[in-house]
């Protein structure tokens, strides 16, 4: 996947992205958005070799680690940097995770709900059900109502946590600018998310963008008792 810059993005059918070239402030953001699309494009772990990457100027690098902070928290995400090239490939298992595509539909969030509902059961977090059908809902109906384009649904346990994402195809992110009052009409979706969720936020990539929360048990159970 070559960019516009001297650095040249190179992914195959396999884990590992190949940053090759010279990496400059010019470039950065264009091999950021490319980094980013192939992360979300392949769930579980992906190695990024910088053997064949040069960076001359100072701060350039700081991009590479913000995307791994970025991804952090997508579901069943994990990225390594690896200088000297990526380790020898070993088998690994398929992440764990539910994956649906959805239309822009006001029927798509009773389905991402009944999703929510068999992967809490699944792995173990029946506590975690009914916030993440709220965030879900909420996130789903955001699509329906502002991007109006086709939409992935990607979840995946952790721990104890549910990490859960929905990517869409348009440039427009959400703000979120605290509560809304009580007076208000509308605008309370990214609080409902704010208050069930432990940490939430939006990565925009090259065409749309990835709006992703993360919600633990003991969050539920602490509100619970």
């Amino acid at each position: 996947m070559p960019t516009d810059a001297r650095c040249l993005v190179e992914t195959d059918e396999s884990s590992t992205v190949r940053l090759t070239g010279v990496l400059d402030r010019a470039g950065a953001e264009t091999v950021r958005g490319a980094l980013l699309a192939r992360i979300w494009e392949r769930p579980g772990p992906v190695v990024v070799d910088l053997s064949g990457l040069r960076i001359d100027e100072p701060g350039v690098r700081d991009v590479l680690d913000e995307v791994r902070r970025e991804v952090a928290d997508w579901p069943a995400t994990d990225l390594l940097l690896a200088p000297a090239g990526p380790p020898a490939p070993r088998p690994a298992a398929a992440p764990e995770l539910i994956e649906a595509e959805l239309p822009p539909v006001a029927e798509a969030a009773r389905e991402a709900r009944s999703l929510i509902a068999d992967g809490c059961a699944r792995w173990g977090l029946p506590e975690l059900a009914e916030p993440a059908c709220i965030a879900v809902t909420e996130m789903v109906n955001n699509v329906v109502a502002h991007a109006v384009t086709p939409m992935t649904l990607r979840l995946a346990p952790c721990g104890d946590a549910l990490h859960v994402a929905v990517r869409d195809h348009a440039a427009g992110r959400p703000a979120y600018a605290g509560p809304a009052p009580v007076d208000s009409v509308g605008g309370r979706g990214l609080l409902l998310i704010d208050t069930v969720a432990r940490r939430w936020g939006s990565t925009p990539l090259p065409d749309g963008k990835v709006v992703w929360c993360v919600l633990y048990a003991e969050d539920e159970a602490a509100f619970r008792n």
